[in-house]
């Protein structure tokens, strides 16, 4: 799709193809779509950053709840956070290494109120849970941030699948 056929969209036709650009969150396009026409995609990405830095503390970590833990049954996940589970080889875990990571999600999210957000698809399950494991040690207000990094990540690389979607955007590799 070009970026001329983004800004002659309606907005529930906005909605419907750009909804979960944010995880569950389709308020976030719903309030971008008034600022088109877009430049390209470099431009919906800086409105929905834009739009994510402007939100209270409180607004940033809702946003955060909206993501899944990692390696949940796929019946819990949107069709992106399975492709994007998919691509970093999370599907493809053996239970104990599938254990292992829900026990250490549960604690990240017990310790921070939120879960472990990383863009998936950028990382294999290796680079996951050396991320994890070390960032289950930082500080609320740090991973709150980090997060957020980790949203406009995945953000993006859904916005390029929409737009783009014959570029490749995933690499990943096995091995918690």
């Amino acid at each position: 799709m070009d970026i001329n056929a983004v800004n002659a969209l309606t907005y529930e036709e906005f909605l419907e193809i750009f909804g979960n650009v944010v995880e569950k969150c389709p308020i976030i396009p719903a309030a971008i779509w008034s600022h088109r026409p877009f430049r390209g995609v470099a431009d919906i990405e800086a409105q929905i950053s834009d739009f994510i830095d402007s939100l209270p503390e409180s607004g940033k970590e809702g946003i955060l709840r909206c993501h899944p833990d990692l390696s949940l049954p796929a019946v819990s996940l949107t069709r992106d956070s399975v492709d994007e589970q998919r691509a970093a080889g999370l599907v493809c875990m053996d239970s104990g290494e599938r254990a292992l990571l829900l026990e250490l999600c549960a604690r990240y999210r017990q310790r921070f109120g939120f879960p472990f957000v990383i863009c998936a698809r950028a990382n294999s399950v290796e680079s996951i849970g050396h991320a994890l494991r070390e960032r289950a040690n930082g500080e609320r207000a740090q991973e709150r941030e980090r997060g957020i990094e980790e949203v406009k990540k995945i953000c993006s690389l859904r916005l390029r699948q929409i737009l783009q979607p014959h570029t490749e955007h995933s690499t990943s590799t096995n091995k918690l």
